[in-house]
């Protein structure tokens, strides 16, 4: 891979959005990545449903093999993500990917 120093003006390389509120949570850092990785998914492939929400169907396979982790820490990011509220996944049926709600933290949340 070729590096290049930034000046100004500088075009950036695509790059996945990460609220600076988000930095603040009390989550691992494999979680505020995952978090960085799904807002980008639901900004590109968001789909709308019955009351105009987006939400995203992201297997956890899938998105271990996005993020090079294994399933079973996925499992742990998404819980510690949904604990904080900054993801909440709604059960479909048996054998059906849930939806997936990202949550955008408000600036003023003060997490501890």
């Amino acid at each position: 891979m070729n590096y290049e120093f930034m000046i100004t003006g500088t075009p950036l390389p695509l790059c996945m959005p990460l609220p600076r509120a988000a930095l603040q949570l009390p989550v691992s850092s494999t979680a505020k990545v995952m978090y960085a990785r799904l807002l980008d998914e639901i900004l590109t492939n968001g789909i709308e449903d019955s009351n105009g929400i987006l939400f995203i169907r992201f297997p956890v396979m899938e998105l271990a093999a996005v993020l090079s982790r294994s399933p079973q820490t996925c499992k742990r990011s998404l819980n510690e993500l949904e604990q904080a509220g900054m993801v909440m996944r709604v059960r479909q049926g048996v054998g059906e990917v849930s939806h997936m709600y990202i949550l955008l933290p408000k600036e003023d949340t003060d997490y501890e």
